[in-house]
């Protein structure tokens, strides 16, 4: 049976149908595995058809493409420079607004891992470091700019809670040299706003949080030593690893965009719409990742995905960006195992056919 979702993006493909940017409420999905997905044989699904996943997302709503970049990752050839000129193309070919998330790293690059690149000034060389994140970020974005145009809002930095660029990883509740930090990011924000100003392509500066428990403290510690000139606070949000309830995360977001007197936006997020799997790889998000109101069914996603949009349109959010809705399981193995991680939190089911939460969440609001 053809479901109505079905319908709206068979729709929407044959109309010719793009949307021109993230006007307004962010849509946005984060889609930095599709190009290793689609070469390990992924196939997605209107109906029957198979369709392209960026314009799959298009035609549900979706209006921002997030994308994630490593600087010289030796373990994959994904999410490299060249890889994301390619998802930039296919993102601007969908009409899609395209947000550029630097790791800053060789590696994965979340709370307590804020590794240093391998080829970059020791870590305890602050200046040759500052100044390497600096070039590195101009001459990506210049590349960028030649190649495939340059993104609208760029993340100095992915879940920047703890220390950066160090060489191990450390604990998310360690002390932090916010003299060393503030001078990193400052040179890398310098960046961003050296190659908008000489290209006249505007380009929003995030700083990313994960968690909103933790988006005071670092936020209020990031001014106090002259980190200012950002536009979007960007903060993950997973009930899993989060102490704030959907409930409560209204009022937080609210108060946080009156504090600091900037925009705020949900960059991560997910929910299982199962607690199923399809293969040998283990689900990230299992029992522990429910609120007691939303199931782990297709319906359960969509309400929890409904009530968070909500919530952040209330509170005068920009909108939300959910993270990888398109990692379906295949042929393609991670280092922890062969499949997908996070089949039964994407937006699609497990015929790649998408489930109702893409409306939930991506719909254009009346």
């Amino acid at each position: 049976m053809r479901r109505p979702w079905d319908r709206l993006v068979l729709f929407a493909l044959a109309a010719g149908f793009v949307v021109t940017g993230a006007r307004g409420e962010w849509r946005g999905v984060d889609l930095s595995y599709v190009n290793e997905l689609e070469d390990c044989g992924a196939v997605y699904r209107s109906g029957s058809a198979s369709v392209d996943p960026y314009a799959l997302f298009a035609g549900s709503g979706a209006n921002l493409v997030r994308l994630r970049l490593w600087v010289a990752p030796t373990w994959t050839d994904y999410s490299t420079l060249e890889d994301v000129t390619k998802s930039m193309r296919r993102a601007r070919s969908a009409g899609m607004t395209v947000l550029l998330d630097f790791h800053y790293s060789d590696d994965w690059a979340h709370p307590g891992k804020q590794l240093r690149p391998a080829g970059w000034p020791a870590s305890d060389d602050v200046e040759a470091l500052a100044a390497q994140l600096h070039d590195y970020t101009k001459e990506t974005l210049e590349a960028l700019e030649r190649s495939a145009g340059l993104p609208d809002i760029v993340a100095v930095g992915n879940e920047i809670n703890t220390a950066l660029l160090v060489d191990e990883e450390t604990a998310v509740d360690a002390p932090i040299d916010w003299s060393r930090k503030a001078h990193l990011l400052q040179a890398g924000i310098a960046a961003v706003r050296d190659v908008s100003r000489v290209s006249g392509h505007p380009m929003d500066v995030m700083l990313h949080v994960a968690q909103p428990e933790n988006v005071q403290g670092w936020f209020d510690a990031a001014l106090d030593h002259g980190v200012s000139d950002f536009d979007v606070i960007g903060i993950s949000y997973y009930p899993k690893w989060s102490r704030v309830p959907l409930a409560e995360l209204g009022d937080t977001l609210r108060a946080l965009k009156e504090r600091f007197e900037r925009r705020v936006a949900i960059v991560e997020t997910a929910y299982p719409w199962t607690l199923d799997s399809r293969d040998s790889a283990g689900n990230l998000l299992g029992a522990d990742s429910l609120e007691t109101a939303y199931a782990a069914t297709p319906d359960g996603q969509a309400a929890f995905l409904r009530d968070l949009r909500a919530s952040v349109r209330r509170a005068g959010g920009e909108g939300v960006i959910y993270w990888e809705p398109a990692w379906v399981t295949s042929s393609c193995e991670t280092r922890w195992g062969k499949g997908s991680h996070w089949e039964n939190a994407t937006l699609l089911d497990f015929d790649h056919r998408l489930l109702p939460g893409a409306a939930a969440l991506l719909a254009p609001h009346p």
